[in-house]
């Protein structure tokens, strides 16, 4: 049995981004796919009292909030790899793109995709705006010249930001008006050892 546990939903990008940093790394870990019943037990409410996925645990620390998992596993057991810069400018550029992943990606397409999804009783419309709001903005960003969002090497940023991203059109966006950022994402699914995100329909779901 592995050190680490990871408890999830597939189709959840804030699990996948933390099994993205998890496979990069080369980390053994078991996963354990969580219910909306399993969430709801007082055994996950003592890891976790808000209920949501991802949780990790690795040895006697249990973590929630996908982010704050991405900066443990990168400081724990990748500290001199890039993946969180220690300089000052660089490490502000990862932490605004996870600020980002934390607001404008997660009410623009995570939740126009959680609406199709789901069949969420919901306007989509609002989400959808505020997702093409924000991609209009990443891919200025990306045209200014660096491969990744807050560096020229991959981050925690670009892991935080991908899945939601590439699976948008699941939730109503289109990235195809997007040619920088439909080549970020090429960019990062050429990572070695990058794990897909999976689809919310069709045969690799």
């Amino acid at each position: 049995m592995a050190a680490i546990t990871l408890r999830g939903m597939k189709l959840s990008g804030h699990v996948h981004r933390v099994r993205l940093l998890l496979g990069l790394l080369e980390l053994p870990y078991d996963y354990v796919e969580t219910t909306a019943d399993d969430r709801a037990a007082a055994e996950f409410r003592a890891l976790n009292p808000l209920g949501q996925v991802p949780v990790l645990t690795d040895g006697e620390v249990a973590l929630a909030d996908s982010n704050a998992i991405l900066v443990y596993l990168a400081r724990r057991y990748a500290p001199d790899s890039g993946w969180l810069p220690t300089e000052p400018v660089a490490a502000a550029k990862v932490q605004r793109w996870l600020s980002i992943a934390a607001g404008e990606l997660r009410y623009g397409p995570a939740m126009a995709r959680s609406i199709a999804v789901f069949k969420r009783q919901i306007d989509p419309a609002p989400a959808i705006a505020l997702a093409e709001t924000l991609f209009a903005f990443m891919d200025a960003c990306l045209r200014q010249g660096e491969p990744f969002l807050a560096a020229g090497r991959p981050t925690l940023a670009d892991l935080a930001c991908y899945a939601y991203t590439a699976r948008a059109p699941e939730g109503g966006v289109s990235i195809e008006p997007y040619a920088a950022i439909r080549a970020w994402l090429a960019r990062v699914e050429a990572l070695p050892r990058f794990t897909p995100m999976p689809r919310a329909t069709g045969p690799c779901a």
